[in-house]
């Protein structure tokens, strides 16, 4: 199931039942042009792990490389993305997405006591579980087990899924003082902030002409800074992302619906058909029409 976001950019989680509130997803990359996934947040917490490849996770301005049988926790409401860079295949990618109060509620005592603490933490963006790690040896048990269990859903599996998160955060509060921390500074927080707004406007408005000075409008702050910003975090400039977004956008759309090519440009902000063409080549290597005929 590739990765389905809003217009703002934010993964939309649609939890299967809500009284039990966790998505599994798999073979996400295998769906998405150049095997890299967009730069989304959500307010829930995130497990992947690379099973053949190696993968890129990056996490707020935060670079990991996971190499396979290595998993990640994403911390709530960070902008993340993630992308293969060795592998002839598509990884297989399996991610699990979840509330803490699949764990506990809110307002107990257990999530306030064990949960808050790793959620709240501006130092934790991310907690990485290498293969060669001893003390991780117990928690990829624990998700190799609550994989299983989302995929066979044998009798009972929501109480051994909610059991396995409880002990793997057991372990990451027992190990919190010794966990490697990522303190952010407040300029670093506040570019997060900006990107943010600024990655809002550009998916809310894409169709649309859109200008730097537009761009920069979203977050308050000027042109320059907003180019420093984009640079800082996603080392490119905002008419880049927002080409590059028109362009996922344009990929999707050709393999899933049944528009010309001209109308699928005209929709994702391409105003000249020459102009989609070329930008489309020069990221995918190939033509839009090539992309179609895939379909087939």
């Amino acid at each position: 199931m590739a990765v389905i976001v809003d217009r703002y950019m934010r993964e939309q989680i649609t939890h299967e039942e809500n009284l039990f509130p966790i998505s599994f997803f798999e073979n996400e990359l295998s769906e998405l042009p150049g095997r890299e996934g967009p730069l989304h947040w959500h307010p829930d917490f995130e497990i992947a792990r690379a099973e053949m490849g190696t993968l890129e996770y990056q996490v707020g301005q935060q670079h990991i490389l996971l190499e396979a049988g290595d998993s990640l926790l994403v911390n709530r409401n960070l902008l993340h993305s993630v992308r293969q860079v060795s592998g002839d295949l598509p990884d297989p990618l399996p991610i699990i997405v979840f509330p803490g109060s699949l764990i506990a509620p809110e307002n107990s005592v257990i999530y306030q006591k064990y949960i808050s603490p790793i959620s709240d933490s501006q130092s934790l963006p991310f907690v990485a579980f290498p293969r060669q790690e001893p003390w991780c040896d117990r928690i990829r048990l624990l998700i190799d087990d609550i994989f299983t269990n989302l995929k066979q859903r044998k009798g009972c599996y929501e109480m051994a899924v909610q059991r396995d998160l409880s002990s793997l955060f057991e372990s990451l509060f027992c190990h919190l003082e010794t966990l490697p921390k990522f303190q952010e500074t407040p300029v670093q927080l506040r570019t997060q902030i900006r990107v943010q707004k600024m990655l809002d406007y550009i998916y809310t408005h894409y169709e649309r002409p859109i200008t730097i000075a537009d761009i920069a409008g979203a977050a308050n702050i000027s042109q320059s800074e907003a180019g420093r910003s984009f640079h800082e975090y996603m080392d490119s400039s905002p008419v880049n992302v927002l080409i590059r977004y028109r362009l996922q956008i344009a990929h999707r759309m050709l393999r899933e619906t049944s528009l010309t090519v001209q109308e699928i440009g005209l929709s994702c902000g391409f105003r000249s058909p020459n102009y989609f063409g070329r930008q489309f080549r020069k990221v995918y290597g190939c033509t839009p029409g090539q992309v179609r005929g895939l379909r087939k």
